[in-house]
């Protein structure tokens, strides 16, 4: 496991990259270009550029996350080639630059829904948090404003404002998409980059839906341990696989997180760590990393991924705003440098106990 931080680059994320440096047991960053819009190409000299800023601070590229895919693609229209050509030119281009792992999803409209930024815990920090209470009863424009409004003036990751300022047009181009057509188009989109992909050893790594239901009536596909395989099956190839967001996959209290790692395997080419605390079935709010702070058992998803052979980077995924930081919402750095710590320890941990319940030679 190679532990990483997810940065925005310096005009965008208020860490710059000698904090995250100081960090132990952190390596590298997993990052974007962040002002190109979903749908266009990335010049390879935006990407050589943020990748020699990365690599003079003592860090490497690790990953990216994300090259954001076009709804028209996810919708199928028409024109979803041209966005898909688009999408094989940003792969080449990374690929040249050596950057080989690419977090993406295929999740409708909202990349991920939270509806408190910034709820206050039992200690006085602050965390994400969701309400299915909140959402059923609140107009997605609405609730894409009030989020937004929110945000302490950050551009969250996702919610790029100039295509959901079109909510409602947005809400009418999914009519008629539902969980089967989008999966196909999912399939018609790997199968689209795969020469790329295995041209350069790019692992596509796809992030589960974020709750793992679906929201204001759009679709969800990656949601569970069935669909996650079904789509392993679908594009059997080493190319395609799994972001292991145990916070994401973890807002369904159905899902075995532990079982779900060791039956995907190396298809995990990449992992988010993190905790939640769960209230009811669909109301939960972010946690520290430590096991007794939220419902997860971190130990046995840490375990569990040490069992595999996972190899790939990782990262402690949002947490909470601690001290007073003022940060893009869940991406404060003073928690998950604890997180950061905790994790790594809990590897090395493992891995003694391991070392030293194997035979002697």
């Amino acid at each position: 496991m190679h532990m990483t931080l997810r940065w925005f680059g310096s005009s965008f994320d208020s860490v710059p990259l000698w904090k995250i440096r100081q960090i132990p047991g952190v390596e590298g960053v997993i990052t974007t270009l962040y002002d190109i819009p979903a749908g266009e190409e990335w010049p390879r000299e935006k990407i050589a550029a943020i990748k020699k800023e990365v690599e003079a601070s003592g860090l490497k590229i690790m990953g990216i996350e994300s090259v954001n895919i076009h709804d028209s693609i996810k919708i199928g229209s028409p024109d979803r080639d041209t966005y898909i050509k688009n999408y094989i030119t940003t792969l080449d281009n990374l690929g040249a630059e050596g950057i080989t792992m690419v977090c993406y999803n295929f999740m409708p409209v909202f990349d991920w829904t939270r509806t408190d930024l910034a709820k206050e815990r039992y200690d006085g920090s602050t965390v994400l948090a969701y309400d299915q209470r909140t959402v059923d009863s609140i107009d997605p424009q609405v609730f894409f404003d009030t989020t937004t409004a929110n945000a302490q003036g950050f551009v969250m990751p996702g919610w790029e404002p100039e295509r959901l300022a079109r909510v409602k047009d947005l809400f009418e181009a999914y009519k008629g998409v539902d969980e089967e057509k989008l999966f196909a188009n999912l399939i018609y989109f790997l199968e689209a980059i795969r020469p790329v992909c295995e041209k350069w050893g790019i692992r596509m790594a796809i992030h589960p839906d974020d709750p793992a239901w679906p929201v204001f009536g759009l679709p969800r596909i990656i949601t569970n341990k069935k669909n996650l395989l079904r789509l392993m099956k679908a594009v059997d190839a080493p190319f395609n696989g799994v972001t292991l967001c145990t916070g994401s996959l973890g807002t369904s209290l159905k899902n075995d997180l532990p079982d779900i790692i060791r039956s995907l395997g190396k298809r995990i080419h990449f992992a988010h760590l993190r905790n939640l605390q769960h209230f009811s079935p669909r109301v939960f709010e972010e946690a520290a990393h430590l096991s007794k702070d939220g419902t997860f058992d971190m130990y046995e998803i840490v375990k569990a991924l040490y069992d595999i052979g996972f190899d790939g980077p990782a990262r402690p995924d949002h947490g909470r705003m601690i001290w007073g930081e003022v940060a893009m919402p869940g991406y404060g750095l003073y928690d998950r440098a604890l997180g950061a710590a905790y994790l790594n320890g809990l590897w090395e941990a493992i891995d003694k106990s391991a070392h030293a319940a194997s035979p002697k030679k």
